[in-house]
């Protein structure tokens, strides 16, 4: 039988700013710790300290521009692209734009405040 998610909960992000996390499957919402799914709302200048996950996370942006900084580079991820961050590896995501933007996040294994690993 489907599991029915009637609607996401709100959870608490990390940033210069306040900026809505809406998580649809994951460990608050659902239980689930294999995945979680989740979408953002950040304002423009949002930006959060670095992080190196212990998981993958695979981001699509609906709209506006998300930055994604890593070790060697900078993306700016546009709506309607995607972009895919290994574990392990360095990041940094802000939105600069004034417009801010919404994207979609999935992690695999799901999301948790103790294995994000953010900067001091």
């Amino acid at each position: 039988m489907p599991n029915f998610i009637e609607k996401p909960t709100v959870v608490e992000a990390a940033g210069n700013i306040p900026k809505t996390i809406r998580e649809y499957v994951g460990r608050v919402n659902t239980g689930d710790e294999a995945l979680s799914i989740a979408h953002m709302t950040s304002p423009g200048g949002w930006e959060e300290p670095g992080q190196r996950p212990e998981f993958d996370e695979y981001t699509v942006v609906l709209r506006g521009v998300l930055t994604v900084e890593f070790e060697g580079g900078v993306h700016e991820v546009a709506a309607g692209q995607g972009i895919h961050t290994a574990a392990g590896e360095w990041v940094r995501y802000s939105t600069k734009g004034a417009e801010g933007a919404d994207y979609v996040a999935v992690c695999l294994p799901g999301f948790a405040p103790d294995t994000v690993h953010r900067d001091e």
